[in-house]
Order: C-alpha cells, then sequence, then structure tokens
C-alpha cells in the first residue's frame, strides 16, 4: 500500500512539475521569442526604409499624380508596416505583416490577405494575439472610440482614429472585416481600419473586434503626428 501511495505522489509531483514548464513556456519564453523577432522585423523594415527614396505611398490620400512608382506587393509572411497605438502604451509599436498564418502572428500583427492596402479605400483589417506571442493585444478592451491608431509604411504616416469597438463576436463572423462592414455602423465606402484579438483573454472562444477611420496622413519627412507626440 505505501508502495503505491508513494508511486502516485511522485507521479502527481511529475506531473505538476511538468505543468509549471508547459505554464512558464506559455507565459514566458514564448513572449521572449515573439519580443525577438517583433524587433527583428522592425529592424528589417528600418533598414528598408533607409535604403529606399522617400515619397508619398501610391493611393494614399493626397499622394500626388506625377510618375510616382506603384506601390509595393505585400509579400506573405513580410514585413511591411509598423503600428503605434499610444493608448496601449508610450512604447507600443509592432510590425504588421502579410497574412495571418500561425507563423507570421508569431512575429508581429498580420494583414489579412485581400482585404484593402494600408491607406487605400476599402478596409485595411488586421489581426494580433491577445495573449502568448508577446502579448501584443493583451490590453485591447481598454481601447476607446476617438483613440489613434498610427501606421507607417516609411514614406507616410497614417493616422486613424477609432470609431467603434470593443466588439464581441464569433470566428465564423467574417463580415467584420468586410469592404463597408455593417455592424461598424458604415454605410459606404471609405478607408477603414479593423483590429481583431481573442477573446476571452485566455481563450478562442470569440473575437474582439474595433473599426477605425482614416483621419490623416503625412509624409514622414514632416515629422511624428500630433497623435504620437508626448
Amino acid at each position: 500500500m505505501r508502495v503505491i501511495v508513494r508511486t502516485f505522489s511522485e507521479l502527481c509531483v511529475t506531473v505538476g512539475a511538468v505543468i509549471v514548464l508547459f505554464v512558464v513556456y506559455v507565459l514566458f519564453w514564448t513572449g521572449v521569442r515573439a519580443d525577438h523577432a517583433m524587433d527583428d522585423q522592425i529592424d528589417v523594415l528600418q533598414e528598408q526604409w533607409a535604403h529606399q527614396e522617400a515619397g508619398p505611398t501610391a493611393g494614399a490620400p493626397g499622394a500626388g499624380t506625377g510618375a510616382a512608382p506603384g506601390p509595393v506587393p505585400y509579400r506573405g509572411g513580410r514585413p511591411f508596416a509598423i503600428m503605434y497605438i499610444p493608448r496601449l502604451g508610450s512604447t507600443w509599436n509592432k510590425p504588421v505583416l502579410e497574412g495571418t498564418a500561425t507563423g507570421t502572428l508569431k512575429k508581429g500583427l498580420g494583414h489579412y490577405a485581400g482585404t484593402a492596402r494600408l491607406g487605400q479605400t476599402g478596409n485595411f483589417s488586421v489581426a494580433g494575439h491577445r495573449r502568448t506571442y508577446g502579448d501584443p493585444f493583451k490590453d485591447f478592451p481598454q481601447l476607446r472610440r476617438g483613440d489613434a491608431v498610427v501606421l507607417t509604411d516609411g514614406t507616410t504616416w497614417f493616422t486613424y482614429r477609432i470609431d467603434k469597438g470593443p466588439y464581441k463576436t464569433v470566428p465564423s463572423d467574417v463580415e467584420v472585416i468586410g469592404a463597408v462592414p455593417r455592424k461598424s455602423g458604415y454605410t459606404r465606402p471609405g478607408r477603414y481600419l479593423t483590429l481583431t484579438t481573442c477573446d476571452p483573454e485566455w481563450g478562442h472562444s470569440h473575437r474582439l473586434i474595433v473599426w477605425a477611420h482614416l483621419d490623416s496622413t503625412q509624409p514622414v519627412e514632416a515629422g511624428e503626428p500630433k497623435a504620437l507626440r508626448r
């Protein structure tokens, strides 16, 4: 009997140790790796931008009509922009990559392929993890109407303003990233932004959504937009 009790106790200790190690991996190690990966993606972008000729993004509001080069294609799994959300902290900035594959979202935020390009007419839609892999959208429920979401593609600053959210829905509700999502309150085509993340905080049975409209743009040479000035 003692042998059985001791064996059972040892098994419980082993299982407990495995659980603790798994929790450490999920809470700490995936975050460390994701933070490094996101920093690397931002470094890649900044180095790329440092070596390219500055100019207005094709199709952006206020862009010239001269012989400007066409927009660079978004490549799957590659970064193309950096996002800033002042509400989430003065140091919060994340790379935006093309696609929402599992591997892509481990390195930053993901642009839903097939939705509008940054700054163009349509719905530029972006997903991010709520927890694990750097917790980029951990504080997503704090977002409020009027909050700024600022992005840059290296040549232009795009400032969006949140109009509605966080709105809770189910994963199958793909209409939320439509060109004119009905539940957003928008009724006509425009230059919109949708952000999505999982809910509850440690689950994925639902999604939280915020919708925003493009409020202003300015060239990078003009300095940071007002929304980022501290």
